[in-house]
């Protein structure tokens, strides 16, 4: 079971682009083992919120704090900088288009930040590299140029790349939502596989039957808020909002 004490949180987080306010005062707390999915139409902030959380923007009100410890706010000090800086490889982000680099092969694109940024031993990283490879099925692939590959096998080398960072979280926007069937299957198999490992996850998805599966805990929002929040079983079976309601009756056509 998770452990009550957040590894991250959002508190208070609202994210404005000019006029446009994308997330209106999201409040969610991740704990230990968590496995939260994220759900909601189009446009509803869920990617917002995530890139809130990565550290990929700075919200507009509110605080994202991790361990206690705030790492980002409309006026960040230079404390805070310093602990967005530290924790910054803790939260590994997997992204709806892979975002590999081209230009290099698998096992280069998993050892890159090791490298660079832990300053990790190249024999080291390229024995964590090849370990993560043989996780994720894609042991013979570690000289292969990305665009060799299939998509599933692309997403599948991006969470091995996070996860290269030994991350305290994993953040995932929409995963799978690229892929046809087969090859979200092999995605969704890796990220059980981590689910059951006990890593904290953090899930932005369309994957109802995933969710319901494998999340610990619900978060379906709209226009920028949680609207409502529940136990897989409990949120599934009876919705307590119309909205999520209307939602979720359009995934049983």
């Amino acid at each position: 079971m998770p452990s009550t004490g957040p590894i991250i949180a959002a508190n208070q987080v609202s994210k404005s682009f000019g006029p446009n306010e994308v997330l209106r005062r999201v409040s969610l707390p991740v704990a230990e083992k968590d496995m939260v999915c994220v759900i909601g139409p189009s446009g509803s902030g869920k990617t917002t919120l995530l890139r809130c959380l990565a550290l990929l923007e700075q919200p507009s009100t509110g605080r994202v704090i991790m361990r206690g410890t705030t790492i980002a706010s409309p006026k960040p000090d230079s404390a805070e900088r310093r602990a967005a800086r530290a924790v910054r490889p803790e939260i590994g982000m997997v992204f709806q288009h892979f975002n590999l680099w081209p230009h290099m092969s698998v096992l280069e694109n998993l050892i890159e930040a090791p490298l660079r940024v832990k300053r990790m031993a190249r024999h080291a990283a390229v024995a964590m590299a090849e370990q993560l490879l043989a996780k994720v099925g894609l042991a013979d692939k570690r000289d292969v140029y990305p665009m060799r590959l299939s998509g599933g096998q692309q997403q599948r080398v991006a969470i091995a790349r996070a996860l290269a960072m030994s991350p305290q979280v994993m953040l995932f926007d929409e995963p799978t939502s690229a892929l046809d069937p087969e090859l979200r299957r092999e995605v969704l198999i890796v990220m059980r596989q981590l689910a059951a490992e006990g890593m904290t996850m953090l899930v932005v998805t369309h994957e109802m039957g995933f969710a319901r599966q494998v999340g610990t805990r619900i978060i379906f929002m709209d226009h920028g808020e949680i609207v409502e929040e529940a136990a897989p079983d409990a949120f599934f079976t009876a919705p307590k909002t119309d909205r999520a309601q209307r939602f979720l009756s359009l995934f049983a056509e």
